[in-house]
């Protein structure tokens, strides 16, 4: 069966009624997405758009803005409420959230960050882009990083671990929270984000799981750090683009810590351009080695207006999941979970 281009946008897309099925009619915007006709393309990951997205978009567009902006700002404060987290800070990919994190935790030649041998290559990239080692270690029946297994590969060379939210199901952060724990006494501090934390610090790899849940809450607490990919075959989109959550032990002081980031994503500048574009506001300094990775409105507006119906659009999700999980015979297959303990998933993939 053909595909269309990742991304994709099929306008013709039908749908079909399954028995026990909610209506995708009865959640606007979405009913054109997540059924099909044996007749009909497939394209990979369709991305949802909605009225809400077309007026975000035609608000840009209007505006004469297009690049970093009051867009690009209004989905962090989306991202912030939704997740319950610190501070929220936009970049243009996961990839460039990762490499700026670990900028900020100090990473140096020959420090070592465990990752899950099981995911995308972004992970391990981001690692050796900035100047570390990783370390691969072995998932578990969840498709996770195994925290035992992890336990084993932390040595005082080892600054981070970035557990991989796979599929969209939270790793296993309680037992990774104490299994970093319990390694402090070897913990080497190199700088001074390092010092603070004493311990290995948690970057999630949570490309797939915006929406989902730990422990009753939103999964992006259970990190330090959390980093969610927006680009186009993801739950939600922004085309292309990131965001950094900041969820950090009490003795950061977050405002000075959400500054970082936002000075360092666009080369370390004391303004963005839209502050510069103010009357009387022409003057800035470079005060960091930056680099530049901010946002661009057109693509914020893209994931304002998806954010307008994330809520039943996940839940549709799950409605799917759970049809797959039914009709496919397990003795052939090893599944994803969609929930495991206090573990719910966002439903990002099945397989």
């Amino acid at each position: 069966m053909e595909k269309g281009p990742v991304g994709g946008i099929d306008r013709n897309i039908k749908t079909q009624r399954v028995e026990g099925d909610l209506n995708p009619a009865d959640i606007k915007g979405i009913e054109n997405i997540f059924t099909t006709t044996p007749d009909m393309k497939i394209p990979f990951s369709p991305p949802l758009i909605t009225d809400d997205v077309f007026k975000h978009v035609k608000e840009v567009l209007e505006s004469g803005w297009i690049t970093t902006g009051p867009k690009s700002r209004a989905l962090e404060n989306e991202f912030q409420k939704y997740t319950g987290s610190q501070a929220s800070i936009a970049v243009n990919s996961w990839s460039s959230g990762a490499l700026l994190t670990l900028k900020w935790l100090g990473l140096q030649s020959g420090d070592e960050v465990i990752i899950p041998a099981y995911t995308y290559a972004a992970t391990a990239l981001s690692v050796l882009h900035a100047g570390g080692t990783p370390v691969m270690c072995d998932v578990g029946d969840d498709f996770c990083i195994d925290p035992q297994k992890m336990a084993e590969l932390i040595t005082e060379k080892t600054k981070a671990v970035i557990p991989v939210d796979f599929g969209g199901l939270p790793a296993d952060y309680s037992a990774i929270r104490a299994e970093v724990d319990a390694a402090s006494p070897i913990f080497v501090p190199q700088s001074r984000a390092q010092s603070r934390f004493g311990r290995v610090a948690i970057l999630a790899d949570a490309a797939h799981s915006l929406g989902a849940q730990w422990n009753g809450m939103p999964a992006a607490q259970a990190a330090d750090i959390t980093i969610y990919s927006t680009h186009a075959v993801k739950n939600l989109t922004t085309a292309e683009g990131g965001m950094i959550m900041l969820n950090l032990p009490a003795v950061f002081d977050i405002k000075s810590e959400a500054r970082w980031f936002e000075l360092n994503r666009l080369n370390g500048q004391t303004k963005d351009a839209f502050a510069k574009s103010k009357a009387g506001g022409w003057r800035y300094d470079i005060v960091s080695d930056g680099m530049k990775l901010n946002m661009p409105d057109i693509c914020a507006a893209i994931g304002l207006g998806q954010m307008a119906t994330y809520p039943e659009a996940l839940a549709r999700r799950h409605v799917i999941f759970d049809r797959y999980a039914k009709g496919l015979n397990a003795s052939l297959f090893k599944f994803p979970k969609s929930e495991l303990g206090t573990r719910v998933s966002s439903c990002h993939l099945f397989a």
